[in-house]
């Protein structure tokens, strides 16, 4: 929430920095090389982060304020950005479409699926691999798979988005197990487990999620009487599973509305259930916003989104109850910092699916 800023004092040879950043090394070089100093003469005090997600893992408002404090004859200077210039000058999530095939046989088993996605990475030609977590590793039994990606070329400076590529491919391998689910008309939940014989973990967090949200049975109406329905996702990440079931309904106006989530997640040894929690329930909410309202659209070159006004972040009122479940574990500690983010797209649109008989297969979610 908190605006790019930095402040800087340039004095005797050497720079002070007081910064809230994701990299405080890369921070002391990007500064050394702007004053042509060398780097041990740059002194780099981290701030509270007023939110990071990824946009502070890149230096460019630093820089910014280095080049300033460089003509200021000792004074230290601050830059801090308006949100307007905040949002028309970000790295932004990268765009990315991919296309899904799966084969069955006579008795309706999965036994061939194919992925093949394209997209732009700030990572990319050197990181391909990077651009394909949780696409080629989805934990899922296939008897044949084959994922393929092209890197391209974008003109839209992209960066580091919370979940990076695992946020697209837990959007487009969930969907798609959901679709191949019904295709072979099955449960989205056994058809999930008939490709986890040899992933027992995920198995445990499948099974727990569909037990504490009552799956299969009937799903209570929402507070203003609109119909409800519930859809999955169970995703891998950063050494985690997590599953997400999502309640929803529709408003008068076909906005999607989430009511309740329950969120299952094996992180090994759970060493801070509190911070867990915590981080869980933050990336649902961040997810969520991302999933139905966050839209930047751009126009002759330029972003056409300014402030919280025409870009608006989940609200409290709008947030879902959340149920956080921990599965014990005496595994090594896993990631947890983004976790949360990556299954609650997809869980959103298969409930919308379940609830409608329509798919979304693009982000962000909204019914024609």
């Amino acid at each position: 929430m908190e605006p790019m800023n930095g402040t800087v004092q340039f004095k005797d040879g050497g720079a002070k920095v007081w910064v809230g950043t994701q990299f405080p090394g890369f921070a002391r070089d990007a500064v050394a090389k702007v004053l042509g100093v060398k780097a041990d003469r740059v002194e780099v005090t981290v701030t509270t982060l007023g939110g990071g997600f990824g946009r502070r893992a890149h230096l460019d408002f630093v820089r910014q304020a280095a080049a300033i404090a460089r003509e200021a004859d000792g004074a230290p200077v601050q830059t801090m950005w308006s949100r307007e210039e905040d949002m028309a000058h970000d790295y932004f999530r990268p765009a990315f479409v991919s296309r899904h095939k799966a084969g069955f046989d006579a008795q309706g088993k999965l036994v061939a699926w194919q992925a093949t996605s394209a997209g732009s990475s700030m990572g990319a030609p050197s990181f391909i691999d990077g651009s394909v977590k949780g696409a080629f590793d989805t934990g899922y039994d296939f008897p044949a798979a084959r994922v393929a990606h092209q890197s391209v070329d974008s003109l839209v400076p992209v960066g580091i988005w919370r979940s990076v590529a695992y946020s697209h491919n837990a959007f487009f391998t969930e969907s798609f197990i959901d679709e191949s689910a019904a295709a072979a008309g099955q449960d989205p939940v056994a058809f999930r487990a008939s490709l986890l014989g040899r992933n027992p973990r995920m198995m445990r967090v499948l099974r727990r999620a569909a037990e504490l949200s009552k799956w299969g049975q009937p799903v209570d109406a929402a507070p203003d009487g609109a119909k409800t329905a519930r859809g999955i996702a169970l995703h891998r990440c950063f050494g985690s599973v997590v599953a997400n079931v999502a309640e929803v309904s529709l408003d008068k106006d076909n906005k999607i509305l989430v009511h309740r989530v329950v969120c299952v997640v094996d992180c090994g040894f759970p060493v801070n259930p509190n911070l867990i929690r915590q981080q869980i329930e933050g990336g649902v909410v961040f997810g969520l916003s991302a999933a139905l309202q966050g839209e930047i659209t751009l126009e002759k070159g330029q972003v056409q989104q300014s402030n919280f006004h025409n870009y608006a972040p989940l609200r409290m009122n709008q947030c879902p109850a959340i149920e956080t479940d921990i599965i014990p574990s005496t595994d090594h500690p896993q990631g947890i910092g983004e976790t949360g983010v990556p299954a609650i797209a997809p869980a959103v649109a298969n409930a919308v699916f379940a609830l409608t008989g329509q798919r979304l297969r693009s982000l962000p979610l909204k019914l024609a």
